[in-house]
């Protein structure tokens, strides 16, 4: 079967790379809608948080179903105390289909711009849809592994 996904928008934040890395998901920035869906945006702004479904255009699969959660080594491990995982299990961009999934929230629309909070995509990231934001996405009974919640290397 082939899947086909048409483009809706673009994201724009004016950041390097290295920043848009170092400052993941604390960023602002827009994201920009093709004029040919800016209707689609009609009643977004009465939403105060977003879903952005994006494409991550450069990263590139390299076949591997296992990775290491390489943020931590931000937060002081070295690369031989990450965990081995399967690929699925992380947030890693390296994957099958490249797709990342961010929620921002949504400071204000300007016609077919949204500018947003929270972005952790680099400029020019082609985004696949936008959905709000709503209570029923939240999970009341939730697990998740320990090295997901420490900040830093103490306790782990």
């Amino acid at each position: 079967m082939e899947v086909r996904l048409k483009q809706i928008g673009v994201v724009r934040v004016n950041a390097s790379d290295d920043e848009v890395r170092e400052k993941s998901g604390q960023l602002e920035g827009y994201i920009e809608v093709f004029e040919e869906f800016a209707e689609g945006l009609d009643g977004i702004e009465e939403y105060s948080h977003l879903f952005v479904i994006a494409y991550l255009h450069r990263s590139e699969w390299r076949g591997l179903l296992k990775v290491r959660p390489r943020r931590l080594l931000k937060k002081g491990f070295r690369e031989d105390e990450l965990p081995v995982l399967g690929v699925f299990a992380t947030d890693s961009p390296v994957r099958p289909n490249p797709i990342a999934l961010t929620l921002v929230r949504l400071i204000g629309r300007e016609g077919n711009r949204l500018r947003v909070r929270g972005l952790d995509l680099f400029d020019g990231t082609p985004v696949l849809d936008i959905k709000p934001y709503r209570p029923d996405y939240r999970a009341e009974d939730f697990k998740i592994p320990a090295w997901v919640l420490h900040d830093t290397r103490e306790g782990v």
